[in-house]
């Protein structure tokens, strides 16, 4: 589906994958309308031992390859008997360094936004009219699911060049014991973070991700929120579409995107509790009109 000639049509595979309607035309919500009031419940029944683990990456102030727009802090008052200190935080939440959740309006397939809202019409120097992270003000409750891809493969880390289907996703499931059901938060791990610890780390711009099949997986399966150390493949396999998760997903989807949880810090938890569901928690802030918010996402078991 969605091939012609022995080449993606790119606008069929969005109408195959879109949620246009599918929660009213007004929906700017997206694929967290999955996690239903019931579905929460059932999460919070995950709860056993209490351990909770911060996937939040540090806030970086120094500027690199991963970090070309580096957090801004500094103190506003630290006189040496005051009696408070205050500071300033300026984050610039997208990119390859600062963890974060994405606005369902943040990227566009063709000029088109989530829910068929044109961009031209809904967006401009002041912010987003629709799709912007307001809609997500309440948050994420609901049950998250690791698939730790590398482990399932036997390897540390994912080479940059690997891509992840159906076939990994399902691999990983297998490998943990769990499966990805409507509603859930699935948290991937390539071992991204590992790979660049190494003395001779891989370039930035070079990444193992999923694939357009992947895509669709997560879009049979009725996922929440997708996280991961891995996003889709960089550069782009696919001609003319640079950054399909992002442009399927989020526009055609509405699907919740958290980008460079610490997935090896959620791995050594699953490890030591010997399971990989649990409850994910996080909230944006409450930014009118963004395209997106820095999160400090908790797992707890």
């Amino acid at each position: 589906m969605g091939e012609r000639g022995g080449h993606l049509n790119y606008r069929e595979i969005f109408s195959e994958l879109s949620n246009r309607g599918r929660w009213g035309a007004d929906d700017q919500r997206g694929t967290l309308n999955y996690i239903t009031p019931a579905k929460v419940k059932e999460a919070l029944s995950l709860v056993r031992s209490g351990r909770v683990v911060s996937i939040g990456r540090d806030l970086d102030t120094v500027s690199g390859p991963s970090n070309p727009r580096p957090v801004v802090h500094y103190l506003l008052y630290a006189a040496h008997h005051a009696e408070a200190t205050m500071d300033f935080v300026g984050i610039a939440p997208h990119g390859l360094s600062v963890t974060h959740l994405d606005a369902v309006g943040h990227v566009y397939f063709e000029g088109e936004m989530y829910n068929g809202r044109q961009a031209a019409e809904e967006v401009d120097r002041s912010g987003m009219r629709f799709g912007s992270i307001e809609a997500m003000a309440e948050g994420v409750v609901t049950r998250g699911v690791f698939l730790d891809v590398a482990s399932a493969l036997g390897v540390d880390y994912l080479e940059p060049t690997a891509t992840i289907g159906p076939a990994e996703l399902e691999a990983a499931e297998e490998y943990w014991g769990v499966e990805a059901e409507s509603g859930d938060a699935v948290l991937v791990r390539s071992g991204r973070m590992v790979h660049e610890a190494q003395d001779d780390p891989p370039e930035p711009g070079r990444r193992a991700g999923l694939d357009i099949d992947a895509i669709r997986w997560l879009h049979r399966r009725e996922v929440a929120v997708y996280g991961g150390d891995c996003i889709e493949r960089m550069p782009s396999p696919y001609p003319g579409l640079e950054l399909p998760l992002h442009s399927l997903g989020l526009a055609g989807m509405g699907l919740a995107l958290l980008d460079w949880p610490d997935t090896e810090a959620l791995r050594a938890v699953c490890s030591a509790e010997g399971r990989a569901e649990f409850v994910l928690m996080m909230s944006p802030l409450r930014l009118k009109g963004g395209t997106g918010s820095a999160v400090n996402p908790l797992c707890i078991f």
